[in-house]
């Protein structure tokens, strides 16, 4: 098995990398999160790699940090979930956005992303559970006052992804009001 590659980068397409490692150009299927986080064409990169094996293909996908590749490797455990599914759904959540909406169980969130819809959304949540580290996360579903803080940024224009993760990196304080919320949202998602 390919546990990793180190070579310079060929080509950025729109799901993968062409890496030339010595002299050999491997086609490594990833998410728009590596593809954005490892440079330009020419930069040497580093990926950890995960070669998925079918009876009538070997495909190769690799991710710029291990915590990517276990939630790659997780994800693609998950009935009716596929390795181009689970980049997808890779490059519309970062992995904490992703961890968090498992552990409170938030599908709306989930059927956000292309390919996703609310029952694949539900059995990723049920499948997936208690299967992501939690480091970090809320012990606790993510409160009315907050629902209505994700709401009033949809309102303004930003996807229910970009609402989620900039509220869920507010911190709530006992009496913030939700206008407080929303205030302290933007400027995060202003940063």
């Amino acid at each position: 098995m390919i546990a990793g590659l180190r070579g310079q980068i060929d080509a950025k397409l729109a799901d993968a990398l062409l890496v030339d490692v010595g002299g050999v150009i491997y086609r490594v299927g990833t998410s728009g999160l590596t593809i954005g986080d490892v440079g330009d064409v020419g930069d040497i990169v580093r990926l950890k790699t995960h070669l998925f094996v079918r009876e009538d293909q070997l495909t190769l996908y690799g991710f710029a940090t291990d915590d990517e590749l276990k939630v790659f490797e997780t994800l693609i455990g998950v009935t009716g979930v596929g390795p181009r599914l689970a980049c997808g759904i890779l490059s519309s959540l970062r992995v904490e956005t992703l961890q968090e909406a498992i552990h409170v169980g938030n599908a709306d969130l989930l059927a956000t992303v292309p390919g996703v819809g609310k029952k694949t959304a539900a059995r990723l949540i049920v499948e997936l559970r208690g299967k992501l580290p939690t480091t970090g996360l809320p012990s606790s579903p993510i409160s009315y006052g907050d629902q209505e803080a994700v709401e009033a940024l949809r309102a303004l224009g930003y996807t229910t992804a970009e609402a989620n993760a900039a509220v869920g990196r507010v911190a709530s304080t006992p009496g913030m009001t939700t206008e407080e919320r929303i205030l302290a949202a933007l400027q995060e998602l202003g940063q």
